[in-house]
């Protein structure tokens, strides 16, 4: 349990630093209105994580302990939102359409609402 942890974490903290480095990038280069350095970092993550299932049928199917660094470090401390994504066609997958679409909707406008409420709750 604990190798697993580390392996998460240092995942988790690789995966943040190439966050921050990619965000400043784009930040420097391309100042925009849109968030171009968090919707690339989102597209990126979900390729990175769709990558790494594929290959994990293929050659890592008897080492957990890639796909925790990987997919759960990685991938998680680049983006959730390639997490969200792959549980998203995990339920299109399993033709599980309410699910699917009830999970894509309410993440997104709750997630919308409790940012906001919490913005509101410390003024």
């Amino acid at each position: 349990m604990i190798k697993n942890i580390l392996l998460v974490g240092l995942g988790g903290g690789l995966g943040s630093i190439a966050r921050y480095l990619c965000q400043r990038w784009f930040t420097l280069n391309y100042p925009h209105h849109f968030p171009w350095s968090t919707f690339a970092v989102n597209i990126s993550g979900c390729l990175l994580i769709g990558i790494f299932w594929g290959l994990s049928f293929k050659s890592f199917t008897e080492n957990e302990h890639w796909k925790l660094f990987l997919m759960t470090g990685l991938c998680g401390g680049f983006t959730t939102f390639s997490a969200f994504t792959l549980e998203g066609i995990g339920l299109l997958k399993e033709q599980r359409l309410v699910y699917f679409f009830s999970y894509v909707v309410a993440s997104v406008v709750l997630g919308l609402l409790a940012t906001y409420a919490g913005m509101k709750f410390v003024r």
